[in-house]
């Protein structure tokens, strides 16, 4: 049990799309991720998907419908079996929560990223 600092995690990357494990969280990995461009398009089938923006502004597409902002301080859930696309202009810092074991790339087409643990 101690404090994880996330801006100390966050400036130990720099890559994109690339969640890194910082925590456990019962049966839940919580990840931060630095995010630029965009996703592509796809969904979770089991599962919530969970997005908590600490610093900068990103778009979520969901499939058929305006695309929301979600800016820092703000959290977004996407519910399971909804088909969705995070994107953003310029470089967002995110905090995730997923289940172990759980692709972040879904049922695109796009390989996982292995979520290395920091």
């Amino acid at each position: 049990m101690k404090p994880v600092n996330l801006a100390e995690k966050l400036a130990q990357f720099s890559t994109h799309w690339d969640p890194h494990v910082v925590a456990d969280y019962n049966e839940n990995e919580v990840m931060v991720v630095k995010l630029v461009g965009e996703y592509p398009f796809h969904k979770h089938d089991t599962t919530d998907d969970f997005f908590y923006v600490l610093e900068g502004e990103m778009q979520m597409d969901i499939e058929g419908e305006p695309s929301r902002t979600v800016r820092a301080g703000e959290l977004f859930i996407v519910p399971k079996g909804v088909v969705h696309r995070p994107r953003a202009k310029s470089e967002v810092k995110v905090l995730l929560i997923e289940p172990k074991g759980e692709p972040n790339s879904g049922d695109s087409n796009r390989e996982a990223a292995p979520k290395t643990r920091i």
